[in-house]
C-alpha cells in the first residue's frame, strides 16, 4: 500500500492548507521500483482527484491490472461528513485503487471479503483508517504486508513501514 506525496499542481497548490511534508514529481513515484517488489499481489494506492488517471495508467506500466477501488468516507466523531478542501468541491473521501499483479497471492481466500467503502473518522494528517490495513489483512491472511510513504502515525504490526518517518 501507498500514499505517494503527490506534487499539487496549481497556481495556488496548497490554498491555505499546511501539507508538513515534502511532495514529490510523477516521475519520481513512476521511477519507484514498484514491480521489483513483487510477482504475485495488490497493489494500494492512495490517490488525490488529479491524480486517479495517471495512477491507473501508471498501473499498467509497472504491471498491474485495475481491479477495485476503496473509497473512505470521513466522518466526524459525531457520525456526520467531515468535510474538508477541495478545487470545486469539499471533500468528504479519499480513494484507494486496487491493482493486482500475477496470480492471487497464497493463503488468498476466494470469496470476496470486506467492503469497498469505509466509514471511518479523520485522524492525525494522512493518517489512514485502521479499517484498510484490516481489509488488507483479510483478504490475503499471513500475507506480506509493506506501506510505502509510511508515516509514523500508520505504524501497524506486522507490516514494513518505509517512510521518511
Amino acid at each position: 500500500m501507498m500514499d505517494p506525496p503527490w506534487q499539487l499542481a496549481t497556481a495556488n497548490p496548497t490554498r491555505g492548507v499546511s501539507l508538513g511534508y515534502s511532495q514529490l514529481t510523477d516521475q519520481s513515484i513512476a521511477d519507484l521500483p514498484i514491480p521489483k517488489l513483487q510477482k504475485n499481489g495488490f497493489l494500494f494506492v492512495w490517490v488525490i482527484n488529479a491524480k486517479y488517471q495517471w495512477t491507473l495508467e501508471q498501473f499498467k506500466k509497472w504491471g498491474y491490472e485495475f481491479v477495485d477501488e476503496i473509497v473512505w468516507v470521513k466522518v466526524t466523531n459525531s457520525r456526520r461528513l467531515a468535510k474538508s478542501h477541495g478545487f470545486y468541491l469539499q471533500h468528504a473521501k479519499e480513494v484507494c485503487l486496487v491493482g493486482r499483479r500475477g496470480e492471487k497471492p497464497p493463503g488468498m481466500s476466494d470469496k470476496a471479503v470486506g467492503s469497498d467503502i469505509i466509514f471511518a473518522p479523520r485522524r492525525g494528517q494522512s493518517q489512514k483508517p485502521t479499517e484498510i490495513y484490516e481489509l488488507i489483512e483479510e483478504m490475503v491472511p499471513g500475507g506480506k504486508y509493506l506501506e510505502i510513504f509510511a508515516r509514523k502515525n500508520n505504524l501497524r504490526d506486522y507490516w514494513v513501514s518505509v517512510g521518511n518517518e
